[in-house]
C-alpha cells in the first residue's frame, strides 16, 4: 500500500516537473513572441503570420510597418530600413481587409508612436467588411488578447515544443535564413505568363455593369477605418500604395460587372486619403509596363519579389506618386488602360485561357 501511495507520489511529481520544464520551454524560446523579442543568438523567424505577426507586434524593436496583404508580404524589410531611414516589420494579413490591418496597426500604435506604416490598399478591401475576420476563420484568439491565463494552449502544445521550437533552433543556427524576408512565400514559386493563364479560370459570360457607387456604403466604412487611424496619429507618415494586379485582373473584373464600381472606390479613396497631410499616395495599377507582361505574376494578383523591390523603390524615388492635382487624371488613365485591357490587350491569351464551363 505505501508503495503505491509512493508510486502516485512520485508520477504526479514527475508529471509536475515535466509540465513545468514544456511551459518553461515555451515561455523561453517563444517561437510566436508573445513575451519577448528573439534570445541573444536566435534569429527572428517569421514564418506562420497567423501565430507570430500579433506577437512580434508587441514585443519587437521597430519604428515602422510593413502592412498589408499576401501581396505585401515578399517585401524585404531592409529595403525600407536602408531607403527610409526607419526599422520596420510587416503587420500583415493574407486577406488584407481594412479592419483586419487596422487590428494590427492598433497593436504596433499601442506599442509606440511610429514614424511610417507602408500599407498596402487592395481595391479588394474597399469592398469588404468593416469587421475583423481573425475569428471567423480560425486564427488562435489566445494569441490575441493580452490574457496570459488562456495561453495554456500554447504553453502545453505538442505542435511547438517538437516542432516551432526547433524549427526556430535550427533556422537560426544552420541554414541562411534572412531576418528581412519575414513571411515570404516566394521561394520555389514560378512567376510567368504558363504559371498565370495556368491559374486563371476566365467566366465565359459578362455580368450587367453595376453601378458606380454599387459599394458606397461599405465603400466609407472602410475608409472610415483607415482614416481614423491617420487623424489619430498625425505625426505618423502613412504610405498608402496601391499594388499593380495583372490585366487579368481587370478582364476578370469586367465580367463579374466590377469595372466601373472598383474604379469609383479607388477615385473616392484617393480624394478623401489625399486630404490628410501626412498621407502620401502612390497608384500602381495603371503602370502598363508592370500589368501587361504576365511573365511577372504567378497568378492575376500575385507578382514576383522584383515587382515588390520596385514599388519600394519607387516609393523612395517618389515616383508614381499621386496628389490633389493628378488623381483624376491618373483614374482616367485607369479607366482608359482597364477598358482597353478587355477589348485588346488580353486578347492575344484567349487561346490560352481556360474557361469556366460550370458558369450559369
Amino acid at each position: 500500500m505505501e508503495d503505491s501511495k509512493r508510486f502516485i507520489r512520485n508520477f504526479f511529481a514527475g508529471s509536475s516537473i515535466l509540465l513545468l520544464l514544456c511551459i518553461l520551454a515555451v515561455v523561453l524560446f517563444d517561437p510566436f513572441y508573445q513575451y519577448h523579442k528573439p534570445l541573444k543568438g536566435l534569429k527572428a523567424v517569421l514564418t506562420d503570420k497567423e501565430y507570430q505577426c500579433v506577437g512580434s507586434l508587441k514585443t519587437f524593436d521597430y519604428d515602422s510597418v510593413v502592412a498589408g496583404s499576401s501581396v505585401a508580404e515578399n517585401y524585404n524589410n531592409g529595403w525600407f530600413d536602408q531607403g527610409f531611414g526607419c526599422k520596420v516589420i510587416k503587420a500583415v494579413r493574407s486577406y488584407g481587409a481594412t479592419a483586419d490591418l487596422c487590428f494590427l496597426l492598433d497593436i504596433a500604435f499601442g506599442r509606440q508612436e511610429l514614424k511610417y506604416v507602408f500599407y498596402n490598399l487592395d481595391p479588394s478591401a474597399l469592398v469588404a467588411s468593416p469587421e475583423t475576420t481573425y475569428e471567423l476563420t480560425g486564427c488562435p484568439m489566445y494569441l490575441y488578447d493580452d490574457n496570459y491565463v488562456n495561453d495554456v494552449e500554447y504553453w502545453l502544445n505538442k505542435g511547438v515544443l517538437m516542432e516551432k521550437i526547433p524549427y526556430l533552433i535550427a533556422n537560426s543556427l544552420i541554414g541562411d535564413y534572412d531576418e528581412n524576408d519575414s513571411y515570404n512565400w516566394a521561394q520555389w514559386k514560378e512567376f510567368n505568363s504558363d504559371m498565370i493563364l495556368g491559374l486563371y479560370i476566365r467566366k465565359p459570360s459578362v455580368s450587367e455593369m453595376k453601378p458606380s457607387d454599387h459599394y458606397e456604403d461599405v465603400l466609407w466604412q472602410n475608409l472610415d477605418l483607415l482614416t481614423s487611424r491617420i487623424k489619430s496619429h498625425p505625426d505618423t507618415v502613412f504610405y498608402i500604395f496601391v499594388p499593380p494586379y495583372s490585366m487579368l485582373w481587370w478582364d476578370n473584373i469586367y465580367r463579374e460587372g466590377d469595372t466601373e464600381a472598383y474604379l469609383y472606390n479607388m477615385e473616392q479613396a484617393m480624394k478623401e486619403l489625399l486630404s490628410y497631410e501626412n498621407v502620401e499616395f502612390y497608384y500602381f495599377q495603371n503602370d502598363r509596363e508592370v500589368i501587361t507582361d504576365l511573365e511577372n505574376y504567378m497568378d492575376i494578383l500575385h507578382f514576383s519579389p522584383d515587382i515588390n523591390h520596385y514599388i519600394c523603390d519607387s516609393m523612395i524615388k517618389g515616383e508614381r506618386r499621386v496628389d490633389q492635382e493628378n488623381y483624376q487624371e491618373v483614374m482616367a488613365d485607369m479607366k482608359t488602360l482597364a477598358y482597353e485591357i478587355t477589348e485588346e490587350l488580353v486578347k492575344p491569351y484567349e487561346d490560352r485561357i481556360k474557361v469556366d464551363l460550370y458558369d450559369d
